[in-house]
């Protein structure tokens, strides 16, 4: 907990570094901590679960969603079941997020099934690195199962500097046709519409009741001038607090920062309570 609120970060990476390009370990360095990056990672790239656990908890997450990413182009191939011995090791704290790509996975739906079999709390598009549009109807299997096991949909709705990547796909006009075909899907909008559209993504979060806008990789400080046009108060009841771990310098800083930001009586939403009730079943 942080200041008396349980806290989730919605968004943590924590790959085998051998799986990720070079362009993903710089990121992580420049916008980052070397120190942690140095604790967390053996000389051999491999996570080490206990020193991730310990930092976490000296940082006052109570939990933190892991992700994986199948993108060779841009960052590289960032396997689920690599996520799965962190979660071994503390399954109260840690939770994977499912990730597929119209491209490598075929039978879409039959690949998300078995990451959600395995613990998955939701399903990750990555557009802008994985190279498609989330409306591509090659990936409505997914989401048909998604709403079916009441498992959120995380897509990444903002730019994106890594080689390879094609921002275009980011625009978050794609997702209206999916938000209308599955009424009963959660779209969450990780990166909050990092780039050209901030003002989209609030007013889909403000107009449809499953939309939501989670905050990783936006400073805390700059929120109210990339969402000047809405009633801050109002819109902070649809974000989920997230971080884009290991490119920030401290969860437990941007988590006060963000609290300070909104209502008293939003901040625990913002930090831990909406995130809960979407990713892990908890009120």
């Amino acid at each position: 907990m942080i200041d008396g609120m349980p806290l989730v970060d919605a968004h943590v990476h924590v790959p085998l570094l051998d799986t990720v390009k070079p362009a993903w370990r710089e990121w992580a360095r420049r916008f980052g901590s070397a120190e942690q990056l140095d604790d967390v990672w053996a000389a051999d790239g491999t996570p080490r679960p206990a020193r991730l656990d310990e930092l976490f908890a000296a940082q006052g997450v109570d939990q933190a969603v892991l992700f994986c990413e199948y993108s060779p182009k841009a960052t590289g191939i960032q396997r689920f079941e690599d996520l799965l011995p962190i979660v071994e090791h503390n399954p109260a704290r840690f939770r994977p997020m499912a990730n597929v790509n119209p491209h490598l996975h075929f039978p879409i739906a039959d690949e998300l099934r078995r990451q959600l079999d395995l613990g998955a709390a939701g399903l990750k598009l990555h557009p802008v690195h994985g190279g498609f549009r989330c409306d591509d109807a090659a990936l409505y299997p997914a989401y048909h199962l998604l709403e079916e096991r009441g498992a959120p949909l995380v897509v990444h709705c903002g730019t994106s500097t890594f080689p390879g990547s094609a921002n275009e796909n980011a625009d978050p006009q794609y997702l209206l046709p999916v938000i209308r075909t599955f009424p009963g899907l959660n779209v969450i909008l990780a990166h909050g519409g990092r780039g050209w559209w901030y003002d989209a993504a609030a007013f889909l979060a403000l107009t449809y009741d499953t939309v939501w806008i989670e905050l990783s990789g936006l400073p805390p400080k700059r929120l109210p001038e990339y969402y000047a046009r809405f009633d801050l108060g109002r819109l902070a009841r649809r974000w989920i607090y997230g971080t884009d771990w290991p490119g920030v310098p401290g969860i437990d800083t941007n988590a006060r920062a963000v609290a300070g930001l909104v209502p008293a009586g939003i901040a625990p939403l913002v930090l831990g309570g909406n995130a809960r009730r979407l990713y892990l079943g908890l009120e």
